[in-house]
């Protein structure tokens, strides 16, 4: 049995892997899923956010956990946005997790930011027109009429239209960090891409630009929009548990 440690993605909270959890717990493996620091918080809590502050939070979390767990495997996957905190946890302490995964997340290259990367993809209005600064610019928050059609467009309408009203302010830090990864640390874990072809928030063609410039990660491929853990929960599990190292 293994442990997993799930980072959520932008507004969003650990309990967008509810469904996954159980699932996974239900096998036998543990799984813990937080709400990142600063998540939905003041102004000053939003700009205090950092990257490698979240990193750190990311590797605590996994020391600990394989400590209680007597050194069974643990991995550390990301979803979306979470795929920069996965990167750089692995780069801090790559000896904390035994590998990482990337849910139809950011898998950047070192010396790139989530900003840099936006300006590399083709334009997405659909998502763009959801987001709206915070009144103090250090977050944004999601206002736009319909945002289960950007990020949950094959899910359950019902799970959809619970997760949509949870969704709280994001950090904007983090987006404007640049990675810095090495071979010897965050390239030494085994990494594996969950690809989700329906993406609407992280269309496949940015997901396997993504891929292109981080050759190497053992690639599963799924039916998904840009929430997998409601739209495809077994599938998603499944995956998860295929990253354990064997």
């Amino acid at each position: 049995m293994a442990g997993f440690v799930l980072i959520h993605g932008s507004w969003h909270g650990g309990w967008c892997f509810d469904d996954v959890a159980a699932l996974l717990r239900a096998a036998g493996h543990t799984v813990v899923a937080p709400d990142l620091p600063g998540m939905g918080g003041t102004e000053e809590e939003l700009a205090a956010v950092t990257l490698l502050g979240w990193g750190d939070f990311a590797v605590d979390l996994c020391r600990k956990l394989k400590q209680d767990l007597g050194g069974a495997p643990v991995v550390l996957a990301g979803h979306s946005r979470g795929g920069l905190v996965v990167s750089q946890a692995a780069e801090t302490d790559p000896e904390a997790m035994d590998a990482i995964v990337y849910i139809c997340a950011m898998m950047l290259p070192s010396g790139i930011s989530r900003a840099d990367f936006k300006t590399m993809e083709g334009a997405n209005p659909a998502f763009d027109s959801l987001i709206t600064p915070t009144v103090g610019g250090h977050g944004t928050v999601i206002t736009g009429e319909n945002p289960g059609a950007v990020f949950a467009q094959l899910s359950p309408p019902d799970k959809v239209a619970a997760a949509m009203p949870r969704l709280v302010a994001e950090p904007h830090g983090p987006r404007s960090e640049k990675l810095h990864l090495s071979p010897e640390r965050w390239g030494a874990l085994p990494r594996w891409y969950i690809e989700c072809t329906e993406d609407r928030t992280i269309p496949i063609s940015s997901q396997r630009r993504m891929l292109a410039m981080s050759p190497g990660a053992h690639i599963v491929t799924i039916d998904a929009d840009h929430s997998p853990f409601l739209s495809r929960p077994q599938e998603l599990a499944d995956a998860l548990v295929g990253s354990i190292p064997r």
